[in-house]
């Protein structure tokens, strides 16, 4: 099946499909700066009252481990009647902050935010990533129902009027509505970009241009903190987030962006097909035009089938272990991050936190790029994941006797492999899952892995209370997750699977031999049979065919059809090679796609 995507557009679309990232991550990262927490007291009448007024007006606290020093209260106040002080009362006339970290103005500052109200801190960041989960189920969902197009479209459009509203929000509480269905809208803009990017992609092109989508959403959370110190205010961060993606609903100008051609291919959506026939008349190089790997067989509804998806034991098999892997990789990354706070009592800045986080997300899509190529995917994420469970081994282990910059060492190590992890499984769902479900897969694993982050803000809610156990279980889970990875079959440079029934072959090998002998997913094995027929001989190799043999081949269609010819020349049954060839020519017509001109 060919479709005429020249190189030069195939190019274009996909920086068209990648140029979003960097303002997505404006929106899908910016919750630790709305969200940071000051150091603060009890407002006093001075504006900047000196230490003896501190000492005389707040009391003093000890810090609760041992190491740590105190300070003064940041909740209490002394009450003074007639001049004398007569107990410890709450903050009356709100507080005041000592910014020196992120945003002077953010809804903690805002809003007053802090002790007996901090609890809508971690409610809003749980409801914040709840939408990214609810996002990427439902808009997963109708991406395979309405199409990769109308479903971005309709996410950008969502994400820009809540935007809006997020901007404008009058109280904690609309905040929190409004940033949970910012959060869903954008999550379905970066699922349905992320799936539509690999279907325009060769699968030799496939790992390059997802990395490239990775380091631009580094770069976007990087300029993100730039954005940030410049603006100073949350309402301004989070406009010059939304205000771009305005921009993009230009893709759904004709000739812009275009649907998904697999989506397309599937759904035989005619009215479409229809529309690219005009060009491809005109334009017949071979070389302008991009293979489409996997040819759906005519007899076959590409329309899904619950039950069928029921059975399909592989699908599910692989969906759970990447969404497992998932779950572990997303959820122990926030151990790494808060170790040496909850072990040691001493909090780094927020800066290096922060930076550090980012910066080993870039290194790891850099990691995948040098090696998931050469060595595998599955080899990688065993990698990846042995790694994550190694050093929370040691962190957890030998904490006693280890120094900081040991610890500091092991946690940057954790958390370049999890997140190395976590990219690498949201790649590799793409790439085993088959078109027809493909956006609820990546969306199920995405969900998977929002569900594993909500342990960050729970354990603030907690107050980071029982840190230690929580570790040891991501720990013990990151190690059977190496054993459920050893499960999975290799996605390397193989042609992206079409249908659930292509979905089902996508199994690890049994040996060298069976691998050498599997057929790509969408072709028939050797031995496969179609309903009532009877087999047709196995024609030879082409090295050993005659030179009359291969100008035959080559003066049919190009694609599949040049079997037909093949099997002519070789002496098939005359029945059996027509009704082939009619069901080939059939589906070369109705698939052979083009763009409209530009």
């Amino acid at each position: 099946m060919i479709l005429a995507l020249g190189r030069k557009k195939q190019r274009l679309l996909l920086c068209l499909s990648v140029l979003p990232n960097l303002f997505l991550s404006f929106l899908l990262s910016s919750d630790p700066l709305l969200t940071l927490s000051s150091p603060h007291h009890c407002r006093l009448p001075a504006p900047s009252p000196p230490p003896q007024l501190l000492n005389s007006s707040l009391p003093w606290e000890h810090a609760d481990m041992e190491g740590q020093a105190g300070g003064w209260s940041q909740c209490k106040q002394y009450q003074f009647v007639n001049g004398t002080q007569s107990g410890v009362v709450g903050c009356e006339d709100g507080w005041d902050y000592n910014v020196t970290e992120g945003l002077r103005n953010n809804i903690v500052t805002e809003w007053d935010l802090v002790c007996g109200q901090y609890w809508l801190v971690p409610v809003e960041e749980v409801c914040f990533i709840l939408g990214i989960l609810t996002g990427c189920l439902v808009l997963g969902y109708t991406a395979d129902r309405l199409g990769r197009l109308k479903t971005l479209l309709t996410s950008l459009t969502l994400s820009v009027i809540f935007g809006v509203l997020v901007c404008v929000s009058p109280s904690p509480s609309v905040f929190i509505i409004t940033r949970f269905c910012l959060a869903a809208a954008t999550a379905g803009v970066y699922l349905t970009l992320y799936i539509t990017r690999l279907e325009l992609c060769d699968p030799s092109l496939r790992l390059l241009v997802t990395m490239v989508a990775g380091l631009t959403t580094v770069a976007g959370e990087l300029l993100l903190l730039g954005v940030a110190l410049g603006c100073q205010s949350w309402r301004g961060l989070l406009g010059a987030g939304t205000a771009p993606l305005s921009l993009f609903l230009s893709y759904g100008a004709p000739g812009v962006f275009p649907e998904s051609p697999r989506w397309l291919l599937l759904t035989e959506q005619s009215s479409d097909l229809h529309s690219f026939s005009e060009r491809r008349e005109r334009e017949r190089d071979d070389e302008s035009f991009t293979e489409l790997e996997s040819d759906p067989p005519p007899s076959t509804r590409p329309h899904l089938s619950f039950p069928e998806l029921l059975h399909s034991r592989n699908i599910w098999k692989n969906m759970c272990v990447l969404g497992f892997t998932s779950l572990i990789s997303h959820g122990i990354s926030h151990c790494y991050s808060s170790f040496r706070r909850d072990v040691k009592g001493t909090a780094p800045s927020f800066y290096w936190t922060y930076l550090l986080s980012v910066c080993a997300g870039g290194a790891a899509w850099l990691l995948l790029w040098a090696t998931v190529d050469r060595c595998g995917r599955r080899g990688i994420l065993l990698l990846a994941m042995t790694m994550t469970g190694l050093a929370s081994l040691i962190l957890l282990g030998l904490t006693e006797y280890l120094s900081g910059s040991a610890i500091t060492v092991f946690s940057v190590l954790g958390l370049f492999s999890s997140q190395a992890a976590a990219s690498l499984c949201i790649l590799f769902t793409a790439e085993v899952i088959p078109t027809v479900i493909r956006g609820s897969g990546v969306g199920l694993v995405m969900g998977l892995g929002c569900v594993g982050r909500l342990s960050s803000p729970l354990m603030d809610l907690w107050n980071h209370y029982g840190y230690f156990l929580h570790h040891v279980v991501y720990s013990s889970l990151a190690l059977l997750a190496v054993l459920s990875i050893l499960l999975l079959p290799e996605s390397k440079r193989k042609p992206l699977p079409q249908t659930l029934a292509d979905g089902e072959q996508y199994r690890r090998p049994a040996g060298p031999e069976e691998e050498g002998q599997r057929a790509p997913p969408g072709h028939a094995q050797p031995g496969d049979l179609a309903p009532g027929r009877a087999p047709l001989p196995q024609p030879p190799a082409r090295a050993s065919q005659t030179p009359a043999q291969r100008r035959e081949r080559e003066t049919l269609l190009p694609g599949d059809a040049g079997h037909a010819g093949e099997e002519k020349a070789l002496g098939y049954s005359a029945s059996a090679v027509a009704h082939r060839e009619s069901s080939q020519q059939h589906i070369l017509h109705r698939t052979l796609l083009t763009l409209p001109p530009y």
